[in-house]
């Protein structure tokens, strides 16, 4: 630069000179500042020279372009459908990129929407809040592709990711009615809604199925026909049941999403909410409030029938325990009763055994008071021989003297007792009939006569009988 001011031959002086140079270093600034920029983290840059040339900037630091234009896209971009923003909005930045900074969330990379108004299969309407987050390729030839394409971020946004957000989401939700949502299938439709935004959306035929109630509700306003009334109303209801369309490998055919034609790829997708309309809402507190109230008579059945098996048990434990008490009773009187059967046929086998022995000490006895009398006799016999020998010998003299010796005897104690008057009137020595009475004479009179009675009695003989045979 200094060579170029020496070599100028400046008409004016020094200052023309001087002026030259000021323009000098203002182009030279202008130059560099139109070919240099700070490539922020995060960011993929799309340069342009002045030359007609492109290049895709992926590193971090300061990059030169000559004289060219280039653009910053955001290597992420999210679509956000959420209560916070109530219009649909769209905000970006200069498409040069001058003003990038790193350091703060542009909005040249999402947009923000407000909840979307879905409609269910079963024409229940709701608003859906949602996001789905995209990645842009990194590489040189699918970048400038999706570049030439769609030029800028705004323009990438407002034409292909966000129609394909708000579409998917409306697909989504034609899968499935309200009903089936709200009642266990949230995880469903929000696996569903991240499926279709990466591989496509599926191609589907809705078809409407008559079917008839198992229970059919009867009439019963004909009181003669009793219990079996006639059926009233249709009984029957229409359905609608969405089918996938199917290729001729069985898979389900899609709708291709026209973004990943650019190599841009779905990061993640989240439904986060979903508020349906308020009939519907009333709907499903009056379901709801059902369902407990069939929750709570299914719970007070259950209770009723605890109780009633627990009256049964009870019922069954005192019959067992009367049983049981019955049993132990009948045991204990049936113990008791073989127990004196046991001593009866104890006490009548010791009886009997006592009879035995008293029979055998009977016969015993028997045969000894037998033996005894046959003994008794047999002596009674000798001694009866013996005396009929010795009175045969001697006519019984001696006893027959023995016997008139204890007649005397007596008579003489009778004799020697007898009373004796002191004084006696009469005749000494003289008897007959004028002999006086109660003489001693008279007595021994007297107890002869006796003597000879007594002898008669005996009918003995006193003479000794010498003869013998």
């Amino acid at each position: 630069m200094t060579e170029i001011m020496n070599n100028i031959k400046p008409k004016g002086g020094t200052i023309f000179k001087t002026f030259v140079g000021i323009i000098l270093i203002a182009s030279f600034a202008l130059f560099v500042s139109k070919s240099i920029f700070y490539a922020e983290p995060g960011y993929i840059y799309h340069v342009r020279t002045v030359l007609g040339s492109e290049e895709v900037v992926t590193d971090v630091g300061y990059k030169f372009y000559p004289l060219g234009r280039y653009n910053s896209w955001k290597r992420a971009m999210t679509v956000q459908a959420s209560q916070q923003s109530q219009t649909t909005q769209f905000k970006s930045i200069s498409s040069t990129g001058d003003d990038v900074n790193a350091e703060s969330d542009t909005n040249n990379a999402s947009a923000n929407l407000p909840p979307l108004n879905i409609m269910f299969l079963d024409q229940v309407d709701a608003y859906a809040e949602a996001t789905v987050r995209f990645s842009i390729p990194s590489d040189e030839e699918s970048f400038l592709q999706l570049a030439h394409e769609y030029r800028s971020p705004e323009n990438l946004l407002r034409t292909a990711l966000m129609p394909a957000f708000k579409e998917t989401l409306q697909a989504n939700a034609s899968l499935m009615t309200a009903e089936d949502y709200y009642s266990g299938s949230r995880t469903e439709f929000n696996s569903e809604f991240e499926n279709q935004m990466s591989q496509g959306i599926y191609l589907v035929k809705r078809n409407e199925i008559e079917t008839r109630a198992s229970k059919q509700a009867r009439a019963s306003a004909n009181a003669s026909l009793g219990t079996d009334q006639e059926q009233y109303g249709e009984g029957s209801k229409t359905i609608f049941v969405v089918q996938k369309l199917l290729d001729e490998n069985g898979l389900p055919r899609r709708k291709k999403q026209r973004f990943t034609d650019f190599g841009i790829t779905v990061v993640t997708a989240l439904v986060t909410e979903m508020r349906p309309n308020k009939k519907f809402v009333e709907r499903m507190q009056l379901k709801q409030k059902a369902s407990a109230d069939r929750a709570i008579a299914r719970e007070q059945r259950v209770q009723e029938e605890e109780q009633r098996l627990l009256a049964i048990a009870r019922g069954e434990r005192e019959v067992a325990q009367r049983q049981a008490k019955a049993k132990v009773e009948q045991i204990q009187k049936t113990t008791e009763a073989e127990t004196d059967k046991q001593l009866a046929i104890t006490n009548a086998n010791k009886l009997k055994a006592q009879a035995a022995i008293s029979k055998d000490t009977a016969e015993i006895n028997f045969e000894k008071a037998k033996i005894e009398a046959n003994t008794i006799r047999t002596l009674a016999e000798a001694e009866a021989y013996q005396k009929q020998v010795i009175l045969e010998a001697d006519n019984a003299l001696a006893q027959k003297l023995e016997a008139e010796i204890q007649i005397q005897r007596l008579w003489a104690q009778a004799f020697a007792q007898r009373k004796v008057p002191t004084t006696v009137f009469g005749g000494s020595g003289q008897s007959g009939a004028g002999a006086p009475v109660g003489s001693d004479a008279e007595v021994k009179a007297f107890m002869q006569m006796l003597t000879l009675d007594a002898a008669k009695r005996l009918n003995y003989q006193r003479e000794i009988n010498t003869n013998t045979n």
